[in-house]
């Protein structure tokens, strides 16, 4: 009797029809740990797919987009009308800044609808649609579409349904796991990120030899074939599926509480998520962090095939190979970003910290990433772990943090409506920087890596207050924590 720790039971019919053909195959129930596996595994593959169809672009631009012989003599291309003239690279950037500002403005739609519907089907429809704008675009080149504006409203409209992932995988891991190693377990499962990226770029190069289009468009049957897969697999809570923890799975510090054991004050208002302290300073950061990210992710290919390395040009399949690179670092900054701010309990110190090194790394990348291969893996692999540790710790285990705030006092309806805050304040960042470097580009890549610089010193900087309070804390607790052994010689007295 007072067991808190069985939800009430949902009828059968509301779990998803993958999870309910396993239970009549087993004839018993799916255990809880069971359910997280599944959750973790369904939600990685999820979202690693949303990351393949959108690195895809980056690959096809240097296709799209010739390079000119005074860039590299060997190399000819005819490229694709009307990106391969004069102002291609301005149209070309003009695609990732608008697939990018919708994709962010939709992402504060997404958060608020995420937080009041089935996240399965929510996220079903937001990857089959993914899917079919991202293949429409390579549909482009057989049936020989050369109109600018068809390309432009396949990005918008592939921008909208991709925002519908990340507010929603987020919910879903959140409604599952505990906050202990939060940091950790949240930054190895966001590598997902970067191995999306890494599959998007090496699927994308490859096929880029038998024609552009089909780069675009086997990734975008992929995350279709992802999300119908989710749809028949993706337990979205405990209580939707009537799970029950047991006592040797037991879960001490839920990330979020389950509906019977809350406060349930419906889902919380858009300016009041904004109010949740922490979350614009962490939002604002992510803005100029992701500027810095999502320049690289869009533009790192291009970057590279129109630099010289040991005095050669690399082809685009070498460019697109060796700039996975930077999301190999990726991962590993994402894990170590979330164990450092596990360990010391600190996110924002951590993030910021990773942002001020991500500066001499860039200026280093640049000024001597051409003199060897080895040199530029060496050197890029660096930048990612600095670039994408804080972006990755943002999004994941500080979203979870400020969505579970105290001031939330017990509603649990937050998370997806303030991941969605600040990813998609970060996600306009993420347009302005590829939309920039469209234009600086072409009078100065020097000119490029100095507004990256200043990004990340600024991204830092915006964290400065909260990493006061975290060291005065610190501080704090180291003081106290020497006060018991004082305690008994002034009692005696």
């Amino acid at each position: 009797m007072g067991s808190t720790k069985e939800p009430s039971l949902q009828k059968n019919d509301t779990k998803p029809p993958g999870i309910q053909f396993i239970e009549n195959l087993k004839r018993s129930p799916i255990s809880y740990k069971t359910y997280q596996a599944i959750v973790l595994i369904v939600t990685f593959f999820a979202y690693l797919t949303y990351h393949t169809t959108r690195k895809t672009t980056s690959i096809v631009k240097t296709a799209l987009d010739p390079q000119s012989p005074d860039f590299n003599p060997t190399v000819l291309r005819a490229g694709w009308t009307p990106f391969n003239g004069p102002d291609g690279t301005e149209l070309l950037g003009d695609l990732d800044v608008t697939f990018l500002f919708v994709y962010a403005i939709g992402m504060y739609f997404s958060g608020h609808i995420g937080d009041r519907m089935d996240l399965r089907i929510f996220l079903t429809i937001g990857m089959v649609g993914t899917g079919l704008f991202t293949a429409l675009f390579g549909i482009g080149y057989w049936a020989n579409i050369h109109n600018f504006y068809y390309y432009l409203i396949v990005q918008m409209l592939a921008g909208l349904f991709q925002s519908t992932g990340w507010p929603s995988v987020v919910a879903v891991v959140g409604n599952w796991f505990g906050k202990k190693k939060r940091g950790l377990i949240m930054g190895v499962w966001n590598s997902h990120t970067s191995l999306g990226n890494i599959i998007g770029s090496l699927a994308a190069s490859i096929l880029l030899k038998y024609g552009w289009g089909w780069s675009m468009f086997a990734p975008g049957l992929g995350i279709s074939f992802v999300g119908v897969v989710l749809f028949f697999l993706l337990p979205v809570s405990p209580k939707s599926v009537g799970a029950v923890i047991n006592d040797d799975e037991e879960i001490k510090e839920p990330l979020l509480k389950m509906k019977g054991d809350e406060k349930d004050e419906g889902a919380v208002g858009f300016i009041e998520a904004w109010s949740i302290p922490g979350v614009a300073p962490f939002a604002l950061c992510l803005f100029f962090a992701k500027l810095v990210a999502y320049t690289f992710l869009y533009w790192l290919p291009f970057y590279i095939s129109h630099t010289a390395i040991e005095g050669r040009y690399l082809t685009d399949e070498e460019s697109g190979n060796l700039s996975t690179m930077f999301d190999v670092g990726g991962v590993f900054g994402g894990i170590l970003a979330g164990h450092i701010s596990d360990r010391s309990d600190a996110r924002a110190t951590t993030a910021a910290s990773f942002m001020l090194f991500a500066i001499p790394s860039l200026f280093l990348y640049r000024i001597y990433g051409h003199i060897s291969t080895t040199i530029n893996i060496t050197l890029m692999l660096i930048t990612g772990m600095f670039v994408n540790g804080p972006y990755a710790l943002i999004t994941t285990a500080v979203s979870a943090d400020l969505g579970t705030h105290s001031s939330l006092k017990g509603n649990s309806r937050a998370l997806a409506t303030v991941t969605a805050i600040i990813d998609g304040t970060g996600s306009i960042g993420a347009a302005v920087g590829p939309l920039l470097t469209g234009y600086i580009s072409t009078k100065s890549w020097n000119a490029v890596f100095m507004m990256l610089m200043v990004s990340a010193l600024i991204a830092g900087l915006l964290l400065t207050r909260l990493v006061i309070t975290e060291v005065a804390e610190k501080i704090q607790g180291l003081q106290t924590h020497e006060l018991p052994r004082s305690r008994p010689a002034l009692m005696e007295v």
